[in-house]
């Protein structure tokens, strides 16, 4: 349908300009019923929409800020692919002190999605120690030599605390102000250990130095595993050293 879904939100919906971010997704500032708003159109399997929209919705029932989907007219929280959700203002952290609120954030989605189920079709990063693929991951895709490098450095995370990782916390998807911190676009959201969220500029997160070394090096890994081979990824996995 695309945007023509747009009318799922009643009569008093526009789309006014795409908004920069959404690898995956066209993304519109929209205007609701007079507000301001955000919408997003992409290929995500009802499922896969239904986790995050009901995570989202749990994330601010818990007093975190986020964007919260809007229903339709008659109640529904995504219709063939799109979502609507609430605009969150704000600037991205700067400081150090910026980053320590924002590490507190993360800590605080940790504590409240400790039971959460996983995102339909994923993967843990420990789950590929044993798994060939997950979503956006084909570890078949790489280098042998490449994946035992990154298999090592998650295997470092075995038995450790799962729960919903944001799974991109970078400054374009933080939106704070004196009073808040907002985390956006939760594409990248799945259930993992905690510490691929908290290897922060400053390191932020206060992780000993042994302990922030096991992060890095699995945050490195994931990253070159979830987007492997552009640019980028070669680089992540340079990164990861071998064992």
């Amino acid at each position: 349908m695309g945007w023509e879904a747009l009318q799922q939100w009643g009569a008093d919906v526009a789309r006014i300009e795409p908004l920069a971010g959404g690898v995956a997704n066209d993304v519109w500032s929209v205007r609701v019923d007079g507000r301001l708003a955000v919408g997003r159109l992409g290929a995500r399997s009802d499922a896969d929409l239904a986790w995050e929209t009901d995570l989202l919705r749990h994330l601010d029932r818990e007093g975190l800020t986020v964007p919260v989907p809007i229903p339709t007219t008659d109640g529904r929280l995504f219709v063939d692919g799109m979502v609507m959700m609430t605009y969150v203002a704000g600037e991205p952290p700067q400081t150090e002190a910026d980053w320590r609120r924002v590490a507190d954030t993360l800590r605080r989605l940790h504590r409240a999605t400790q039971r959460w189920p996983q995102r339909p079709g994923w993967r843990s990063s420990t789950d590929l120690l044993r798994a060939e693929t997950g979503t956006k991951i084909d570890l078949g895709a790489m280098p042998p030599e490449g994946v035992a490098r990154c298999r090592a450095a998650w295997a470092r995370l075995r038995g450790r605390q799962t729960c919903v990782v944001h799974g991109d916390p970078n400054p374009r998807n933080i939106r704070m102000t004196a009073d808040r911190v907002a985390l956006i676009d939760w594409d990248e959201s799945h259930v993992d250990v905690a510490e691929l969220d908290l290897v922060l500029p400053h390191n932020a997160a206060g992780l000993e130095d042994g302990e922030y070394d096991v992060a890095a090096q699995a945050s490195a890994a994931w990253e070159a595993a979830v987007c492997w081979d552009d640019e980028y990824s070669v680089r992540r996995l340079a990164e990861v050293r071998t064992v």
